[in-house]
């Protein structure tokens, strides 16, 4: 039996679990965040980061999140080299990436890469632009409505439908992220042509050989000067600004699936989420789900026992 290991952050790990959702098993080993077993391939993933992968398949079901595990002094290495940012970034003209609705139920993901030159960053501070978690709706609202006119940007959104077929064909949520970001920025570097930046920051979602591992068949826009860095918010206000106008988009969105619905639905993945799945299964048919969800998420089972349980009494 093959036997290979991942190190996985543990944002990647939630990843892994929700794309290998049909196979989770009911019992977890000791120490594990989840156990999924593939018709070839038996996928363990620990609270330490490891990701064990056992059987036949295991070659090309690890290959589908980056290469085998070095030894730690090499992977610690490589890492310090890979997130190694300039001491001045924050100050530089930058380009900076971020989305938004991965996590989300309801509603698409929305990708933006934004453009903020050194000259503007006083004026995107005096505007109240941050980390985007740190602002209600309206404020994001609010923000996004004045920046958007300042600030050159690229915003992609894949919707539902789409999310779900390449979701179905294999594709990782990673992989989408990888396609969605490359593509944003390299949109942007034409618009703001002949201007270049002098830095890209993109909000890490997975390690930057990770990142290229995905975009191997592609034609990736800039890999100089291009960095990776978690909370990149707080590190540039360009990133700060793509995260606020990816989420002013994704909000447009998600108003826009409510009235399609008949009714307020829920942002997140928890039990209220649930809830509005259900009656939106009850009211308009299951067949409706694919345009307003990411079917995959452990939502749609628990949505249909409810309508089971609640609706068909």
């Amino acid at each position: 039996m093959s036997n290979i290991v991942l190190v996985k952050a543990l944002n990647e790990i939630a990843e892994m679990k929700l794309y290998y959702h049909r196979f989770l098993s009911d019992k977890n080993p000791p120490g594990s965040i989840f156990a999924a077993k593939t018709p070839t391939c038996a996928i363990t993933a620990y609270k330490s980061g490891k990701v064990l992968f056992q059987g036949s398949g295991s070659v090309e079901e690890s290959a589908k999140w980056g290469e085998p595990n070095k030894p730690s002094s090499s992977i610690k290495k490589e890492s310090t080299q890979l997130n190694h940012l300039p001491k001045n970034i924050s100050s530089l003209s930058v380009i900076g990436s971020d989305e938004v609705g991965t996590g989300d139920y309801f509603g698409p993901i929305t990708v933006v890469a934004a453009y903020v030159n050194k000259d503007q960053i006083p004026l995107l501070k005096e505007l109240g632009v941050r980390d985007s978690k740190d602002l209600n709706d309206e404020k994001i609202v609010g923000i996004a409505k004045v920046i958007k006119d300042i600030v050159p940007y690229s915003l992609l959104t894949l919707h539902n439908e789409k999310y779900n077929k390449l979701q179905q064909s294999g594709m990782s949520q990673g992989k989408m992220k990888a396609l969605l970001h490359n593509q944003a920025i390299g949109h942007l570097l034409k618009k703001i042509a002949p201007q270049a930046p002098e830095a890209i920051l993109i909000d890490q979602f997975a390690k930057e050989e990770v990142y290229y591992s995905y975009l191997k068949k592609e034609s990736v826009v800039q890999r100089k000067n291009v960095y990776f860095s978690t909370k990149a918010e707080g590190i540039h206000l360009a990133v700060a600004a793509a995260s606020i106008l990816a989420r002013y988009a994704f909000i447009k969105h998600f108003d826009n699936l409510s009235k399609a619905a008949g009714f307020k639905i829920t942002k997140g993945a928890g039990a209220k989420v649930d809830e509005a799945a259900a009656r939106l299964i009850h009211e308009k048919g299951i067949e409706c789900l694919p345009a307003f969800v990411k079917l995959h998420f452990a939502n749609t089972e628990k949505a249909k026992r409810l309508v089971a349980s609640k609706y068909r009494k």
